[in-house]
């Protein structure tokens, strides 16, 4: 398969940068008139591809929210995420995985295998077992064509204690992992499949090399208080390969199909502008 980030250059570039967050937790539900079970999941996560797949540039599902519900949910994730890329959306899974050696590697295998029914163009990782954890999942990524993104520098307040730790060498914690992206993508073009999540929310980031030439996932636009205009000032001369994730900026306007394509074509051009300034 192509590279996650070459499909991803092209996607941002045809569809706009934008990805969308399918976050089914229970207060969205019930703002949906849905109830808080199988059907009400169902229903928003249909409604929400069907609505916004053959426009949006990503989704990125939230594990969790289908997990609660058992097997059951995680049927609909599967359904969630082979509807969605059939559209031509690329699929992020935001779970978030972390481990070492084999239990890695059978993460790995559920997001980033092509033949689990769970297969996802790209999954986000902790790497704070240690970089080197990540590597069965660095390895399967690259020979399946996706991609991954790490946790770097997060957009919750917690996150800064151990992502600004500062080592031995004087670097930052943050700025190690970011490091190891960079070299992952080394030669590669358009843009590499090893991606950081950097909050949209955190200000002045000049103090990191944000350049790793792959993706930066950003999230925090909308409901966390930061706006399309912000990512200048934020990712710097990285912002053209920021991708902004909005969830509940747009979730928050279902369950009317044309709501949710008027909201996230709102964000969409309003990042488009920021970033071509």
């Amino acid at each position: 398969m192509t590279p996650f980030g070459t499909r991803l250059r092209a996607a941002m570039d045809s569809r706009g940068p934008l990805c969308v967050g399918i976050d089914p937790h229970a207060a969205l539900l019930s703002s949906w008139g849905l109830n808080d079970d199988i059907a009400g999941l169902e229903k928003f996560s249909r409604t929400v591809v069907e609505a916004l797949a053959d426009s949006v540039a990503v989704f990125k599902p939230q594990a969790a929210f289908f997990e609660r519900f058992g097997s059951k949910g995680i049927a609909v994730l599967e359904q969630t995420v082979a509807d969605a890329r059939a559209a031509g959306a690329l699929v992020v899974m935001d779970a978030k995985r972390g481990d070492i050696g084999s239990t890695m590697a059978a993460y790995a295998q559920t997001f980033l295998s092509p033949s689990s029914p769970l297969f996802s163009d790209a999954l986000t990782v902790s790497p704070y077992l240690g970089y080197g954890s990540l590597q069965p999942a660095v390895e399967l990524a690259r020979r399946s064509g996706a991609g991954l993104f790490v946790l770097a520098l997060t957009s919750n307040p917690e996150g800064a204690e151990v992502q600004r730790a500062v080592r031995e060498d004087g670097r930052t914690i943050g700025a190690t992992m970011l490091g190891h992206l960079a070299a992952e993508n080394a030669g590669a073009a358009p843009m590499g499949s090893f991606g950081a999540v950097v909050g949209a929310t955190l200000g002045d980031l000049s103090s990191f090399d944000l350049d790793i030439n792959g993706p930066l996932l950003a999230p925090g636009i909308g409901a966390q208080g930061a706006t399309a205009a912000d990512l200048p000032a934020v990712f710097g001369a990285a912002v053209r390969n920021v991708v902004p994730n909005v969830s509940r900026g747009v979730l928050k306007h279902g369950p009317d199909a044309a709501a949710l394509r008027a909201a996230a074509t709102r964000f969409a051009d309003e990042i488009r502008e920021a970033i071509s300034v």
